[in-house]
């Protein structure tokens, strides 16, 4: 069979349904914690196994269980015990919410080992480990699901409906960020060098942190389902430390639409994901100030109106569940979305919402954009990671 052949196989790829999905979470810092949490409102999963480097941390894990009502999870500390989970036969998926730089290597073992696997982002560091992952969830037949949760947010939900609709037009330009001023907490709590992302971001030359900013943008343009990123530029703005440092990313498709992607975390800048979608007819705009201009609107709307607008846009497949999280009190509805999207698709056997060429496409920018920065903005191709079958699909379903 060939290659291109292959990984064709792995668009919509679905797996036999599991009527009780068993979780392992490996990795128990804040966000890990965070998700042990979230999975009390979760139906149809079971935390069965949490590792973590720290015995503290996974009898943290267990106290939050237990006070939930839930029985307690196996544990696993130390160095091997993230592999010790790995091969409980109990466990059907594994949740990785470790540092960056071990998402990709963790995430093969588990496949390899039979698991399904859900990563926090970003799902690898390099090129060559987003083709590891493709290839390994190719000849293991198993799941491999970057967590990005903005593909949830309501505003983001509600745009892509109106694309649907026609209101947009045809859909030419979107911007994607993330902008949180983060330096007060971390000159606060260490300093840089004691800061997971004020590390990696000082240690890239290019955008550290990119899927935030470009999620919700390749399900806006399809990407890999009808369009690709064809080339990338990139460029950074100096900076004392992380104070003033902007990565600016600019990318074009196939089809001749642009993105432009930032990251900053060193400006004083108001919070910002921007989530912008141009189209001939209408414009969308989450960021600074929520505006909406669709094809039947004589003016845009602004603020408090455009969120109001928006609620009107319910996409199927999302809406219930976000409903769901509002109705369950839910702290983080986007997290709840996104936990219980996950287990509805492993529990029905149906694709998820986001395969491992998402995680490929969306995580290589971390390399190539550095790389360009470090050619003086050279454009840098991005791969095909499906080799060929960029236009098999015609656009993206919640299953």
């Amino acid at each position: 069979m060939s290659e291109k052949t292959s990984r064709k196989r792995l668009l919509e790829f679905a797996a036999p349904p599991i009527g009780v999905v068993h979780m392992g979470i490996v990795g128990l810092g804040h966000r890990g914690l965070k998700a042990v949490e979230r999975y009390a409102l979760v139906d149809g999963a079971e935390i069965v196994a949490v590792a973590d480097h720290k015995a503290t941390s996974t009898a943290e894990a267990n106290r939050m269980l237990v006070e939930s009502g839930r029985p307690k999870a196996r544990e696993f500390h130390g160095s091997s015990g993230a592999s010790e989970l790995m091969a409980l036969d109990s466990v059907d998926m594994v949740y990785i919410c470790t540092d960056w730089h071990s998402h990709a290597t963790l995430a093969v073992e588990a496949m390899q080992r039979g698991k399904h696997v859900a990563v926090e982002v970003p799902a690898a560091m390099t090129v060559a480990e987003c083709e590891l992952l493709i290839s390994t969830s190719l000849s293991t037949k198993r799941h491999c699901m970057m967590l990005e949760n903005c593909l949830y947010d309501t505003f983001s939900s509600a745009t892509r409906v109106m694309a649907a609709r026609g209101l947009l037009g045809d859909i030419t330009h979107c911007e994607g960020a993330y902008i949180h001023d983060l330096t007060d907490y971390i000159d606060d709590n260490g300093g840089p060098e004691s800061n997971w992302m004020a590390i990696d971001t000082l240690a890239q030359a290019g955008n550290a942190y990119p899927t935030h900013s470009i999620g919700s943008i390749g399900l806006h343009l399809n990407l890999h389902r009808g369009d690709k990123m064809d080339y990338l530029v990139a460029m950074t703005s100096r900076g004392k430390g992380l104070h003033g440092r902007v990565s600016n990313t600019l990318i074009r498709t196939h089809m001749g639409r642009t993105i432009l992607l930032q990251h900053d975390i060193g400006t004083p800048r108001p919070y910002s994901r921007l989530q912008v979608v141009c189209g001939t007819k209408g414009f969308a705009q989450k960021y600074p100030i929520p505006t909406l201009h669709l094809a039947n609107m004589t003016t845009a709307v602004e603020g408090e109106e455009a969120l109001a607008l928006s609620e009107q846009f319910r996409e199927e497949g999302v809406a219930e569940w976000l409903d769901d999280g509002v109705a369950k009190g839910s702290p983080n509805v986007m997290n709840h979305v996104m936990d219980c999207r996950l287990i509805h698709c492993l529990r029905n056997g149906l694709p998820l919402d986001m395969d491992v060429f998402d995680a490929a496409e969306w995580s290589a920018i971390i390399e190539l954009s550095a790389r360009s920065v470090q050619m003086g903005s050279q454009p840098m191709e991005v791969p095909d990671f499906t080799n060929g079958n960029w236009q098999v699909l015609g656009g993206h379903k919640f299953y």
